[in-house]
């Protein structure tokens, strides 16, 4: 049976219309889950019922985070935000969290787990980080422009190798890792390109963009395999109803 797994919506601040680009849809696809859209909750209530549902969320890429939300003024060169995007993703991120549902966080998506847990951000990376490389690439979205190092014994080198290039679109990036998680790759520059929560099913979170390579050669199958079969194991989904009952938590086989 495929796993129904959750996308974070973004929404046109014009039309106030909700939507995805194609390529997380296809990513999922292609590992074999059914993808579902999620459009903003705004409530503890509401992210609880979405995910009572769902198998796995994905919270995909986007604008910039509020720096409200880790205490801090916002800097001269930081982006457009969008605050109900914020409060959905924040309250969405802390309950998969909590209930073991698998996470994978994409790009924002990875700073969203980020500050959900305690870290905090960059707000802008060229003009807070002493040469740091160009993480806003001019090139085509598939094209992978800078390498990256990733951990020896993380999950992700255990799929994806030890050394990789990637694509890049942020001038945000992780800045105080939050408890619980390691660092699973990172940027000759020293910035932090990945997460890995040490304790939890799976809740992973990449600063590139492994999507937008779904139907290349060079692509991020092992990822989006790996994150299915987390999804399709129940796990997530059983310690998440166990915690809306009170009930005993088991694991799936």
């Amino acid at each position: 049976m495929r796993p129904l797994i959750g996308i974070s919506c973004w929404q046109n601040p014009e039309s106030l219309e909700f939507f995805v680009p194609e390529a997380y849809v296809q990513s999922l696809r292609k590992a074999g889950a059914t993808p579902v859209l999620i459009p903003f909750v705004s409530s503890e209530d509401e992210a609880e019922q979405a995910l009572a549902r769902l198998d796995g969320l994905l919270l995909s890429g986007g604008v910039d985070l509020d720096p409200v939300h880790w205490g801090e003024e916002p800097q001269r060169h930081m982006g457009r935000i969008d605050p109900a995007r914020d409060q959905s993703e924040l309250l969405l991120a802390r309950r998969a969290l909590t209930t073991g549902l698998p996470v994978l966080g994409i790009c924002r998506g990875l700073q969203v787990l980020t500050v959900a847990s305690g870290g905090s951000l960059w707000q802008d990376l060229p003009s807070q980080v002493t040469s740091s490389l160009k993480h806003d690439q001019n090139a085509p979205r598939w094209y992978p422009t800078h390498a990256v190092r990733l951990a020896n014994g993380s999950r992700l080198a255990a799929w994806l190798g030890t050394e990789m290039r990637v694509n890049s679109y942020h001038h945000q990036a992780v800045r105080q890792v939050p408890p619980a998680f390691m660092v699973a790759a990172s940027a000759e520059d020293g910035v932090i390109e990945a997460l890995e929560h040490q304790s939890h099913p799976f809740a992973i979170g990449v600063q590139w963009h492994p999507e937008a390579m779904w139907n290349r050669d060079q692509n991020h199958d092992p990822l989006f395999l790996a994150f299915v079969q987390a999804a399709r194991s129940g796990a997530g989904r059983l310690q998440a109803a166990a915690a809306s009952t009170g009930g005993a938590v088991r694991h799936a086989p």
